[in-house]
């Protein structure tokens, strides 16, 4: 899947300052609040957990579309 730069701005905010990074792809909920807490106490693990949110954002809206009817379905909305 190609990045777009809408998807390039997001990453190298998610590098520079995490939080924002975050909250650009989920909005004020759980893992922004976490994001922070990794981020105050280290800087590292607050680029990791937001890079991981971009690649996880990234594959839940990817190219192969999800179907309620099919078997995988159950497993991809259980995780």
């Amino acid at each position: 899947m190609p990045f777009t730069a809408s998807d390039i701005c997001k990453i190298i905010l998610a590098i520079v300052l995490p939080p924002l990074g975050v909250f650009l792809e989920r909005g004020c909920n759980a893992d922004f609040f976490i994001n922070i807490l990794l981020t105050i106490l280290g800087y590292i693990p607050g680029i990791i957990h937001a890079l991981y949110v971009q690649a996880h954002q990234a594959n839940l809206t990817g190219t192969r579309p999800v179907h309620a009817n099919t078997p995988n379905s159950y497993i991809i909305l259980k995780y």
